[in-house]
């Protein structure tokens, strides 16, 4: 599981619905192993699981993933990497005869 560091340990919601939007500021240590384990659950199959001490969000994903990359070089420079995971559909298809 790709677990964000947090101080406390207690019991976890896991989120399947909804929205949440939530930002964390990491050391480089910390940022390295988010993004080691996220990459090893990746490799594993097509379920990745987001979590911290309060919620967890299991997400089954399908391919092609996106990845955006915007740097700014001037003034306080800034280089912002996105990952986008498209959802992955649990129905089957209707078959058409």
């Amino acid at each position: 599981m790709a677990e964000i560091p947090t101080e406390e340990k207690s019991q976890n919601k896991v989120i399947t619905e909804g929205d949440l939007e939530h930002e964390f500021y990491l050391d480089r240590n910390q940022m390295a192993d988010f993004l080691i384990a996220l990459g090893e659950q990746m490799k594993k199959g097509d379920e990745v699981t987001v979590k911290t001490a309060e919620w967890e969000i299991p997400f089954k994903f399908r391919e092609p993933i996106e990845l955006e990359i915007d740097f700014e070089g001037y003034g306080e420079r800034e280089l912002e990497i996105e990952i986008e995971f498209k959802g992955k559909s649990e129905d089957e298809a209707p078959q058409v005869s």
